[in-house]
């Protein structure tokens, strides 16, 4: 029997408009860069993703080399998921996809031209079972192709009918501002930027990227928005032996949890418990009261992690005091 969504999907969730488009993401939207691969257990997958979307979670973020082997695993789990079980709420749902970082041997696997992208997004379509993505990215700037070559390729895939909306990956203020020219002659809909930003990193608030965004009215959602896992209740007394660091230590390094940050952990986990919250819900809450903000992108490795994180959508507002402490905390 396939998958019936709750009746009372919409009911909490907040829906937030990308810039000035006509396109809305919910608050929270689950990324399957972990936990979807080829290893992982798919009746997991499948719960999560229903937990997802029974909370409100319309919008689901893979990329082409998300999922362990990092050759379209995820793509492929999810595509199963939404062949098997969830094909009626197709029109219901934002599926995104990227591009732009190595897929395959040889000059046309990687970064940004247009042979690469174009034929990544073929790939990416067959893998999802899909005619069309909702949003294709750029998953990151090209050194050396020109830009001009790369957004035409998003305008293609665009006016081909095989993606709805573009976006950018990765890209500092000045950069998307030069693409986001280059689009809007194309006629090409550019509506979100995905960015890291945290707590603990604040890249975006030095490279120009938030004040970009909201100048040239774009949404920014964002990736990695709990630091791969440190901002949660983890990692509060040391390394789990089960952690991402003890189990892969590719994205997040043990000499990356020094004490002193596990002296800030502790003492944002103390703010958070004062607020009547989780560490992890308070930093979603960080986040969203951002106003460049569109969406955070949670990742999870079971479906109680999903539901927990969604609290943060309704978290009460930030006081100055409290936004002075997290400052004072992390920085």
């Amino acid at each position: 029997m396939s998958y019936l969504a709750s009746p009372q999907r919409y009911d909490t969730m907040v829906y937030n408009p990308c810039g000035e488009s006509g396109l809305c993401l919910p608050a929270v939207s689950l990324g399957l860069w972990h936990n979807f691969g080829a290893g992982e257990n798919f009746d997991n997958m499948k719960a999560m993703c229903f937990t997802a979307f029974d909370g409100g979670i319309t919008h689901f973020d893979i990329a082409n080399n998300y999922g362990n082997p990092a050759v379209g695993s995820a793509e492929e789990n999810f595509g199963r998921i939404l062949r098997e079980e969830m094909s009626a709420y197709r029109d219901e749902m934002i599926v995104s996809t990227k591009a732009g970082y190595f897929m395959w041997k040889g000059p046309y696997g990687d970064f940004g031209s247009r042979k690469y992208l174009l034929a990544s997004l073929d790939a990416s379509l067959k893998r999802l079972g899909l005619d069309y993505v909702d949003i294709f990215y750029h998953h990151r700037p090209d050194p050396q192709t020109p830009l001009e070559e790369t957004m035409g390729a998003l305008a293609h895939a665009v006016h081909s009918g095989k993606a709805l909306y573009a976006g950018l990956s990765n890209y500092d203020g000045e950069r998307m501002v030069r693409a986001a020219e280059i689009l809007r002659d194309l006629h090409c809909p550019f509506v979100i930027n995905q960015n890291r930003y945290s707590i603990f990193d604040r890249t975006v608030e030095r490279n120009g990227l938030l004040e970009a965004a909201e100048k040239e009215k774009k949404g920014v959602i964002i990736f990695s928005p709990l630091e791969q896992g440190l901002l949660t209740d983890r990692y509060l007394h040391g390394i789990p032996n089960d952690s991402r660091i003890r189990t892969s230590g590719i994205f997040l390094k043990e000499t990356s949890v020094t004490e002193e940050r596990l002296a800030k952990i502790r003492a944002l986990n103390d703010l958070a418990r004062e607020r009547g919250e989780s560490l992890a819900q308070m930093a979603l809450a960080w986040l969203l009261q951002k106003k460049a903000v569109t969406s955070v992108l949670i990742g999870a490795s079971k479906p109680e992690q999903i539901k927990e994180n969604l609290k943060c959508v309704h978290a009460v507002p930030f006081t100055e005091e409290e936004l002075k402490r997290i400052d004072t905390i992390a920085l």
